[in-house]
């Protein structure tokens, strides 16, 4: 597509759009269950012709030397299409948010006021790598009664688009309007250009993918931004913990898988547990290849685990998003250097503590600045499907509108409503 074609293309898709929103926004509850069920079928009834598209995408990106942690991320295994279509069901069944009044209250005037939530419209969402986002803003878009504009890495572009028929069929089996949701079917980055300035079919820009394009999103846009830009997490162990746990949760939270931003970069210990807990997890980073990049104290205790690669940690370490099998670790003195670290070098992702001492577990929820603060369990449980939304659109870091996992209610607006009796103002 030449420019002219692009600004054409993309001028089209949103007016599609926009008027697939207001049909959306009047859809009944029952078209969007019937649209959400409908894509869990399609999905399991496509396993074979899914995964050939997808490796057709896996060797393109293997053969122009993509990271293998980026790779990674391009993968529709049948345990990944199966986790989206049960996502879809149970979108499926929750109640439909759309239309519910709160906080109606008389006012002495005789009036009734208050909110009715309301789809945000249209929300367009630029993402890289992972093709699953298409399912997963492509369902909630729907539960959520609003229209939306994909665009994928050029890197998924085959796995996009044969979703994205998937979710377009599921529409039409409900008797909902196709253009609900929408690809992008060019790679050319003038169409993001163009998407992210379309303040007259758009409503919201949602970026995911890693912090250039983020940036690049959050600088440029013409209509507003939800956004993070980085999953630096930490899981703090405390003294008091319960050792056995403090190992299991920090071993998880940083190996189970490596790419997401959900799992930690950063691992701060208590001085007073420091030198039985670092060798056991020191251990376990060794065996796995994980390299530990270590304050000096850190350093001193891990330099004696065998085989383990232990190196002196930088002051730009503490601020790194490695996705990779590298960890910052340090020693402090307490929770409240905890604390104080984590709120200065973390992205105000996720954040873990691991205690046995109730008024440290609270005092970690209420001043960690973070999006989501966990007691007792791993970082990788920051996930808009572990949170029963059914799916997540993205995980926010921004505190205005919508924070952490954003599900249905964070792609819903409220407006007042008011109702009245003939009542004029005096």
């Amino acid at each position: 597509m030449n420019a002219l074609n692009i600004a054409e293309h993309m001028a089209s898709l949103g007016l599609q759009a926009r008027e697939a929103s207001a049909r959306m926004a009047s859809a009944t509850a029952a078209q969007k269950s019937r649209a959400l069920s409908a894509m869990a079928a399609l999905l399991r009834a496509s396993v074979q012709a899914l995964q050939a598209d997808n490796a057709r995408d896996i060797e393109r990106a293997t053969a122009a030397g993509l990271a293998a942690p980026m790779v990674d991320r391009l993968k529709l295994t049948p345990k990944i299409i199966e986790t989206l279509a049960i996502g879809c069901e149970q979108l499926a069944v929750m109640p439909d948010i759309i239309g519910e009044v709160i906080g109606m209250k008389q006012q002495p005037s005789g009036i009734r006021v208050g909110q009715m939530r309301v789809p945000l419209g249209v929300f367009g969402m630029v993402f890289e790598s992972r093709p699953n986002v298409t399912i997963e803003a492509a369902s909630l878009s729907i539960k959520s009664g609003n229209a939306c504009i994909l665009r994928g890495g050029s890197e998924a572009i085959e796995s996009n688009k044969a979703l994205a028929r998937l979710v377009q069929q599921a529409l039409v089996q409900a008797g909902l309007p196709p253009e609900a949701v929408q690809l992008v079917q060019t790679t050319d980055r003038e169409a993001v250009g163009r998407l992210i300035a379309m303040p007259e079919y758009v409503d919201v820009i949602i970026p995911r993918g890693g912090k250039g394009l983020i940036e690049r999103i959050s600088r440029e846009a013409k209509v507003p931004v939800i956004k993070h830009l980085d999953g630096n997490c930490h899981v703090y162990v405390d003294d008091p913990c319960e050792m056995d746990m403090a190992v299991a949760v920090a071993d998880n939270a940083k190996t189970q898988k490596y790419s997401p931003c959900n799992a930690i970069e950063g691992l701060l210990v208590a001085r007073a547990v420091a030198p039985d807990f670092l060798p056991r997890i020191g251990a376990i980073f060794a065996a796995k290849g994980v390299e530990m990049r270590c304050d000096p104290e850190a350093r001193a205790i891990l330099a004696k685990v065998k085989g383990g690669d232990v190196k002196q940690a930088t002051e730009q370490d503490w601020s790194e998003e490695y996705l990779a099998a590298i960890i910052s670790v340090k020693v402090v003195a307490g929770i409240d250097e905890a604390i104080a670290h984590i709120n200065r070098y973390s992205s105000h992702h996720t954040d873990a503590i691991v205690t046995r001492d109730h008024m440290h577990a609270q005092r970690f929820l209420r001043e960690v600045d973070s999006a989501s603060v966990m007691v007792n369990a791993s970082t990788r449980f920051a996930d808009g499907f572990e949170y029963g939304l059914g799916a997540e659109i993205g995980i926010s870091t921004d505190k205005f509108h919508a924070r952490g996992p954003v599900g249905i209610e964070g792609l819903t607006s409220l407006k007042w409503i008011v109702l009245g009796n003939g009542e004029v103002r005096t």
